[in-house]
């Protein structure tokens, strides 16, 4: 049986959103995906088969009609109930008058540098909660070191109070890996790892990193 999900949640669910040729350009909430699906400013794709089908807002809800009277609702899908209907929220819309390119920029702060490291420390190697997290200049910035995503990485209290204004030879210590700069955001690289957000990898390139 499907677990139910508050409309609350089901509305801040994340949803993929295209431009008019089908290039991903943001990340956007449910609650703003219907906003613009009931303006008629975007149109829902639904990956079916290997093949893209395009839905307008009623078309979806006749379909989402459809999949409840046949109890075909997934535990892994997000709906949300209205007085006299559930709708499905979709994983990806596609914006029908946006057609500017997507630009490839991540954005450099604590939250994106925690996940690139995956939370753990790049000294001990252990993961950790966020309170217990810290930002580490390799190259101390009492010497120079720049706020460069080369230069942070994540490191627990700890080892940061360990190495203090030192390198990490100088410390006697070793990073994990050397960091660098995430060809894309490392949030969409976490939710592309997810089966719930599979559809989103055809529109996605892949990427090694």
């Amino acid at each position: 049986m499907r677990k139910p999900v508050s409309t609350s949640a089901a509305l801040q669910a994340n949803i993929l959103a295209l431009n008019r040729n089908f290039l991903a350009v943001q990340v956007i909430s449910a609650k703003r995906a219907f906003c613009l699906l009931c303006k008629g400013l975007a149109e829902v794709i639904h990956v079916e088969g290997g093949a893209y089908c395009a839905y307008d807002f009623d078309a979806w809800r006749e379909l989402c009609d459809l999949k409840v009277a046949v109890g075909e609702q997934r535990d892994y899908e997000d709906w949300i109930r209205a007085v006299n209907f559930e709708i499905q929220v979709p994983r990806v819309v596609r914006l029908l008058t946006y057609d500017r390119v997507p630009r490839n920029t991540v954005k450099f702060n604590r939250r994106n540098i925690f996940l690139r490291d995956g939370h753990r420390c790049q000294y001990c190697g252990k993961r950790y909660s966020t309170p217990r997290l810290s930002l580490d200049h390799v190259m101390p910035k009492s010497r120079g070191g720049a706020d460069t995503w080369e230069n942070i990485v994540c490191a627990c209290l700890k080892c940061n109070v360990d190495k203090g204004g030192r390198t990490p030879s100088e410390a006697g210590m070793k990073l994990l890996q050397k960091p660098i700069k995430p060809k894309r955001s490392p949030l969409l690289s976490r939710q592309l790892s997810l089966s719930k957000y599979e559809s989103w990898r055809n529109f996605i390139p892949h990427s090694t990193e």
